[in-house]
Parts: C-alpha cells; structure tokens; sequence
C-alpha cells in the first residue's frame, strides 16, 4: 500500500527490508530521524553513541560479525568518523555495511556546509544519492547489495531537503541477511603488512564499481523534447531541474555519485548541444565532466555557496521566472533565542555580566551568542570550548585565567568534551569548564545521552555520573549549580575563575520542554512597583516585553523559573 513517507524515515524503512540488524549513531540534523525510526523496528537492534567515531566502529563491529549494519551522522560528524572510515574502506566487509550521512546546504542547523561527496572519492568508497523517499528506500536497499558484493563500506548522502520532505512510496517486505563469522588477519588487521596487501584490492574494486555503474539502473537518462540543452544533475538539484524544466530537456540522473560513470557522461554530452551540471555546493560533478574533456555549464552560472530552487536554477540559465507577491510591509526580524525557562540564561547572564570570556561549543546554547545575552566569544565544534580554553589560557601566561571559561553541553561533552577535560587536567592549565547539564539532548530534538540514564528505546540504562567522572580524570575542584538561582551561580563562576587549578562547574536544570518538568506557573507583575528599568529585559526572555512603559509577562510562555523576578530590584515581579 503506498503512503507519504519522510525521507528519513524511508531511509529506515529500508534498512528494515534490507534485513539490517544493527543501527549505531549519533543524532545531528539533518540525519536524526534514520535512527529514530529505525528504532521503531523490533528487528533492529538501535542505540545512540556517544560520538560518530564510535558508531561506526561499532556497526563495523556488527557487520564483522557478519549482520547487516548502519550507522547515521551528519556531515561534520563525518569528520568525526573520519579515521575508521579511511580503514574500513581497505578492509572491507563481512555482512553489509551502510553509512548514512546528511549534508546541510543552507546551513539550516550546522556550522558549515561542507561537501561530504569528497569523502567517497577520497576514502574510495561508493557513495549512492537518493532524489526522494522511494530511493531513500530502493538505494538503502541496493547499498546493502552492493557492500557485500564488492566488499565495501557503502555511503548513503541524504541532504536537508531530501531527509525532511516527503514522498510517496510503496513499502515492502524484510528479507533477512546474515554470514557467519570467519577469522581473517591478513583482511582486518591494518598493519603495514596487511594494510599494502589491501590497497591494490581497493583499487581494483574502484574499477569494478565504475564498470558497474556505466549500466545501473539507478544512473537513469530521461528523454527529453529537445537537445538543445541536457542537464547532468543528483539529489535534490534534480528536483529543481525537472520543475523548472519539466520533460523540454534530457537528463542525467546521477544514484551514484562515487564512482561516476564515464561514457555513460560522455555518451550524453555528445547527444546535447549545451550540458548544464546542476548540483549545489562543491563542483563534483562537473569536475568529473571536465576530468573527462568536456567543457559543461557549471560553477560559472551556478552558485557553490548555499541551497537552490527550482526558480533559481530557471533564472540562472536566462528562463523567465513568475514573481510573486511583495509584501505591502517589513516583516519585523525574528532572531533565535532560548526557549522560555531556558536553564541557559541564568547562566549566560552571569557570564556575561561579568564580561567573561566564553569558549562556546555545538548544542542549542549555541544562542547565548545573540543579544542582548551576547556571551560567546567563539564556537567551532563539538569538544572544542574544552580544548580551546585550555590553548587559550595557557597562551596567556596566566593573564587570562581569572576571567574565561568554556561552557559545553552534557551530550557533547560525552560525545568530546572529556579528552579536552583530559588534556587539561594532565597539563595543568587553570581553566574553568562549565558543563551546561539540561539532562537531554536538547539541540537534535531531546533524544538520550550516556548521562541520562535512559536508551534510546527510553529503557533503563547506566547513567555517567559527571562528578565523579570530572573527578577521576584529575580534577578535584567539582561543583554543581542550579542556574535558576543567579546568586549561587555568580558565586560558583567567581570561586571557581579564582582557584588556582582546573575546575569544573556543572550547571544543572532539566531542560523546560521535557515532559516530565513541571513548571510553577507564569509570574506576575505588580505594576504598581515597576519603574520600568527593564532590567527584566537583559536576560532576553521571550516572555517578557513591555507595554505601556511596564514590564509584561506573556502568560502562555512564562514557566515560572524565577530569574527575571531576581533582577527586578523593586519587587515587581
């Protein structure tokens, strides 16, 4: 029966038919869903790690034991997994295995919107690119074919448009698919030795997979009414082609983008009179085309800088494009901010009253870096508020100590956070971490971490408790802050920056949007007392504005934490 399916979850729809058995990642948009839905199925066993590196050592783990795997990240968390996915390209397989990694054009939710089509040509591994929810399935499908096939790691690139829209699809049944397990060291153990054996292999199965590619179905020309033009093109840009275009031109629809096929390109090319190369980001295609000796439209009209649109790529290629209608107004700036009761806040207020020094890290307390907070000083990925304040202070020679700090959130600093904390406590720099412990994974949509003590599947689990972990790796000076209660907090951030040794500070509330928080219920506000100071305003609550020269609280919004009413030095709140 055919249904409208999300990308994402057609992803994990087919690792459920593939007979996949084994699922391990870390949540990060645009990817979290794979995992989350995969979880749904009593087939596949399904976990959160505590990083992407770990994930996918774990999943190769399983498809060495001869179970079809899958582990999902996002682009940057592909970075992560970098170092066992370069030598898992040399080894190979036993049963199938599938990476899964979403690519941000736009950058919607990440810090960069890097190309992780580069990492197939340069890992050598095949790398397959799904249109729409049906080839989410149909391709997750093949990739498992594929793996065990050719003896390869298989990647999976979805993108933000591809993994949260949806289509329809019709889905099918579970084939189960397993291999024992056989001992091999000359195949899995990468020493030197071993590791110069392999390499021919991956070559050779390079050249295999690019013969193989020539005739699969899923590299598909489509006829089109005029040869005047022909477009090659992958993914989402593909949907823009054929909206902006409809059937008037040829297309080369590219499934698999690593390898690429080459006379199936040139064939095409030689039956336009003008190829076009459409695909947002990097230059992949086209430089593949131009490798080959053709000379396409490409970069030179197309944009490597963010997302397209059907009416971008008409316009850009001298179409006539429908304008819409302008808005008679401005539409008044709507900036992204803390949730309200926001444990956050308290926090990035009294950092920022005390004109600290901020190392910030990935997670939704990302946003005490807009006003009128204004209290990170840098952010540039996961672990690195721990690592870089430790380089930070001790390239100071000390004049620096007293007066920064590095905040990380409790899923990433499990996930990096903790060799950081390592290096500065084995070095000895008189830092001060803040671990921002809302008690979830906040940023990704509340999913489980090592610390909260539940699973993925919301089943009892070990619980890491950060005390005594920050303790165990060296460093005696651990508190713990609630960071609704801003005196407690200033005082802890004072002590702690005039110790003379590391020390950490866990600043710990549950996140206000869990579901089992209970709130006190809205403040009120004594108009009468207000004198319209707006120091209530400086935390920047999005409860709270003013009305008539006085403070107003927005009933529908207000949790009741308590903290505007700390600043209000007349008693209004």
């Amino acid at each position: 029966m055919k249904k409208l399916m999300l990308g994402n979850e057609a992803v994990a729809r087919g690792l459920f038919e593939a007979g996949c058995s084994f699922v391990s990642s870390y949540p990060g948009t645009p990817s979290t869903e794979i995992t989350e839905c995969a979880a749904r199925y009593a087939e596949i066993y399904a976990e959160w790690a505590p990083n992407e590196k770990v994930a996918m050592e774990s999943a190769f783990g399983a498809c060495l034991a001869g179970k079809r795997s899958f582990c999902g990240m996002k682009h940057v968390g592909l970075n992560v997994a970098a170092d066992p996915l370069f030598t898992i390209a040399y080894t190979g397989v036993n049963g199938g295995m599938v990476i899964g990694v979403a690519d941000d054009p736009g950058m919607h939710s990440s810090q960069n919107e890097q190309d992780s089509r580069h990492y197939a040509r340069a890992a050598k591994i095949p790398m397959l690119e799904p249109a729409d929810s049906a080839e989410a399935i149909a391709f997750t499908k093949e990739a498992y074919e594929i793996s065990e096939r050719f003896d390869t790691p298989v990647l999976l690139k979805m993108c933000t448009r591809v993994s949260h829209s949806q289509s329809v699809v019709e889905p099918g049944e579970r084939v189960e698919k397993s291999r024992s397990y056989e001992k091999n060291p000359q195949k899995y153990i990468m020493m030197p030795g071993n590791a110069k054996r392999r390499h021919p292999v991956v070559e050779e199965r390079t050249r295999a997979l690019l013969e193989w590619a020539e005739t699969w179905e899923g590299n598909r020309l489509e006829a089109g009414e005029s040869n005047d033009m022909g477009f090659i093109t992958s993914s989402t840009s593909y949907q823009y082609v054929k909206e902006a275009f409809g059937d008037r031109y040829p297309v080369l629809k590219l499934g698999m983008i690593w390898p690429m096929p080459k006379k199936k390109i040139l064939d095409f090319a030689a039956s336009v009179k003008k190829l076009v190369v459409v695909e947002e980001l990097d230059s992949f295609i086209e430089e593949h085309a131009r490798n080959l000796g053709l000379d396409p439209v490409g970069k030179d009209v197309f944009s490597p800088i963010g997302e397209f649109s059907q009416n971008l790529v008409k316009e850009l290629l001298g179409e006539e494009v429908p304008q819409g209608k302008a808005l008679e107004e401005n539409i008044p700036q709507r900036p992204p901010v803390m949730c309200a009761g926001c444990p956050h806040r308290g926090l990035f207020y009294t950092l920022a009253k005390n004109k600290i020094t901020v190392m910030g890290d990935i997670g939704c307390y990302t946003l005490g870096a807009v006003p009128p907070l204004a209290a990170l000083d840098t952010t540039i990925c996961m672990g690195a508020s721990v690592s870089g304040l430790h380089g930070f202070v001790k390239a100071l020679e000390g004049s620096a100590d007293s007066k920064t700090v590095g905040v990380i959130g409790d899923s990433t600093f499990m996930h990096s956070g903790i060799t950081g904390l390592v290096n500065a406590s084995y070095n000895a720099s008189n830092a001060t971490v803040i671990i921002l412990d809302n008690s979830i994974t906040g940023m990704t949509g509340h999913q489980q971490n090592p610390t909260t003590g539940m699973n993925l599947k919301g089943e009892p689990a070990a619980a890491v408790n950060l005390e005594e972990l920050c303790r165990a790796v060296g460093i005696r000076r651990v508190r713990v802050v609630d960071p609704y209660d801003l005196k407690e907090t200033e005082e802890a951030v004072k002590e702690e920056l005039a110790a003379a040794e590391p020390s950490v500070i866990i600043s710990r509330r549950p996140c206000a949007l869990l579901k089992y928080v209970k709130h006190r219920g809205p403040i009120a506000v004594d108009t009468e007392k207000c004198r319209s100071c707006k120091a209530c305003m400086k935390i920047g609550y999005p409860a709270i504005s003013m009305e008539n020269g006085k403070a107003k609280i927005d009933n529908t919004l207000c949790t009741g934490c308590g903290v505007c009413a700390q600043l209000c030095k007349f008693g209004a709140l």
